[in-house]
C-alpha cells in the first residue's frame, strides 16, 4: 500500500462512519466552491487527525461508509471534442466552461454521467444522471441530458462529436460535516485514450478538495496552518497536461509538476 493510500485509509478508520444518505443530507453540495490542495501524506495525517478529533468544537468530521467500506476505488472517463474544446476553454479561463465525465464506482458497480459547469469566480454546479447497466456513456439519453443542461445553463448547443480523451482511476475517502465535504484522493493514474500513455501521480501526495457553499472553510484554514497552499489542479486538465506537456498552461505548471514529477521528468 503506497503512503498516500495508507494515510487516507488510517484517517477513514479513525472517523465515525456514516451512510451515503447522511452525507447527501448534510453536504450534497452539487453547487459549491471547491479548493484543491496537493498535500504530502505526513501533513495529511496530522490534518486528518484534527478533523476527526472527538474533542473538535462542533464535533468531529465523519467518513462516508458503504457496505462496510470507508475508502473506494473510482474509475472515470472524460469526454471532449476531437480538438479538445472543453480543455482549452478551461486553459484560457473563458467561454462557457464545462467538463463531461462518466464515473464508475468500482466497489459497487454504479455508473453515472456528469456535466460539471464552471461559473464565474470558480463556483461549480454538477448535473448528474445515473447510467443503467449496459447503457453507453454517450448514448441517446446522455446526449439529450447534456443538450438540456447546456441549453438551460448557457443557451448553447451541445457538441455533436465527442470522444473519450482521458481515463483515470484513484482511491478516495470522503469526510463530511454540516455544509462541508472533503474528498481525499490517492494513487491517481491517468491514461491518454488516444495514445495509451499512462502517468501516475506521486504516491506520497494526497489530493485534498474542500467543498462548501462558502469560499473559505474551517478545513481550508486548517490546511493553511499546516503550510499547505491551494493549487489550481483539476483531475482532467491536470492529467491531460501531464500526458501531453505541449498543452501546458502557465497557471497549471507548478501543480502538474508537483503531482506528476516522474512523468514530466521523462
Amino acid at each position: 500500500m503506497i503512503p498516500a493510500v495508507r494515510a487516507i485509509a488510517r484517517a477513514a478508520m479513525a472517523a465515525r462512519p456514516v451512510p451515503l444518505a447522511e452525507v447527501q443530507a448534510r453536504a450534497a453540495l452539487l453547487a459549491r466552491h471547491s479548493t484543491d490542495y496537493l498535500v504530502p501524506f505526513d501533513v495529511f495525517t496530522a490534518f486528518a487527525a484534527d478533523l476527526t478529533d472527538r474533542r473538535r468544537p462542533g464535533g468531529p468530521f465523519a467518513v462516508l461508509c458503504i457496505n462496510g467500506r470507508r475508502w473506494f476505488r473510482y474509475h472515470s472517463a472524460y469526454y471532449d471534442t476531437p480538438d479538445l474544446r472543453t480543455f482549452h476553454d478551461h486553459r484560457q479561463r473563458g467561454g462557457h466552461r464545462f467538463t463531461l465525465r462518466e464515473r464508475r464506482y468500482a466497489d459497487t458497480g454504479e455508473r453515472q454521467f456528469d456535466v460539471r459547469l464552471t461559473e464565474e469566480h470558480g463556483r461549480t454546479v454538477t448535473h448528474r444522471q445515473p447510467l443503467p447497466p449496459g447503457e453507453p456513456a454517450l448514448g441517446a439519453a446522455s446526449r439529450d441530458f447534456l443538450a438540456a443542461v447546456l441549453d438551460r445553463a448557457y443557451g448553447i448547443e451541445a457538441p455533436t462529436e465527442l470522444v473519450r480523451s482521458v481515463e483515470t482511476e484513484h482511491q478516495r475517502a470522503t469526510f463530511v460535516a454540516d455544509g462541508q465535504r472533503i474528498t481525499c484522493d490517492a494513487a491517481l493514474v491517468c491514461r491518454d485514450a488516444e495514445t495509451g500513455r499512462t502517468v501516475r501521480a506521486d504516491g506520497g501526495l494526497v489530493v485534498v478538495r474542500t467543498k462548501s457553499r462558502d469560499r473559505f472553510t474551517e478545513a481550508d484554514r486548517l490546511l493553511t496552518a499546516y503550510g499547505a497552499q491551494a493549487a489550481d489542479f483539476a483531475t482532467y486538465c491536470g492529467g491531460l497536461s501531464a500526458l501531453r506537456p505541449n498543452l501546458y498552461a502557465d497557471h497549471w505548471r507548478g501543480p502538474v509538476r508537483t503531482a506528476f514529477p516522474t512523468a514530466l521528468a521523462a
